[in-house]
């Protein structure tokens, strides 16, 4: 049995940057900001930590002041959460992937760096909940705290838990594809077609999540 260790942003779903154009810019007028972030900057920035963002665009403030801009961002997605809804899309072809893995002998998880508290509200958003029930679902939490697992534990608690012979990791960051290399399986690195790839080492770079199907 394999085990499919999926990314969550920028891997089964598209949009949320747009959100986080909306919510990054309204916490700056918030914050007496006059700076504000264009499409193009998160389109450059896209994969970073919110707190990098605004180290980029505010590079002379203070470190605490990133990690407050940071943190009220992450409020306002969460107490705001129709701002998200309003952009995010599920990637193409993830459910017909994602339907057969579950129709298949294998096993699925998601792995998120977002917080626990939005993981279901992001799969649901994207009609993935069915996918991704108790105990195949896991947010990191790292944007926020710091403190939560890594992706890298999640899967060495998951290992002593259950049994496969294998993963495939699939995702769009170095972190995601090392997976892979880390518990032995092969690694997909994924950009959405208009992207390009990031600078990371993958046993195959895709642009349709269908090529994940030649596992089953």
């Amino acid at each position: 049995m394999k085990l499919f260790i999926w990314d969550f942003h920028g891997t089964l779903e598209f949009g949320t940057e747009r959100a986080v154009i909306d919510i990054s810019n309204q916490v700056l007028q918030d914050f007496g900001y006059t700076q504000r972030f264009s499409a193009e900057d998160v389109e450059r920035l896209y994969g970073l930590r919110w707190g990098q963002y605004f180290e980029d665009l505010l590079p002379s403030e203070r470190v605490d002041k990133h990690r407050q801009l940071e943190v009220a961002c992450f409020e306002m997605s969460r107490d705001n959460f129709d701002l998200v809804r309003k952009y995010i899309q599920p990637s193409f072809y993830a459910h017909e992937v994602l339907q057969a893995i579950a129709e298949s002998s294998h096993e699925q998880v998601v792995i998120s760096n977002t917080q626990p508290q939005s993981l279901p509200r992001f799969l649901e958003a994207v009609d993935m909940q069915r996918y991704f029930l108790e105990g195949y679902a896991f947010a990191t939490g790292n944007h926020l705290d710091r403190l939560g697992e890594s992706k890298e534990d999640v899967v060495r608690r998951l290992r002593g838990e259950r049994t496969f012979e294998e993963v495939v990791a699939i995702g769009d960051s170095a972190q995601d594809v090392g997976l892979a290399r880390l518990f032995g399986g092969r690694s997909y690195l994924y950009a959405h077609p208009w992207r390009d790839f990031k600078d990371a080492e993958a046993d195959f770079n895709i642009k349709d999540l269908r090529e994940i199907l030649r596992e089953i």
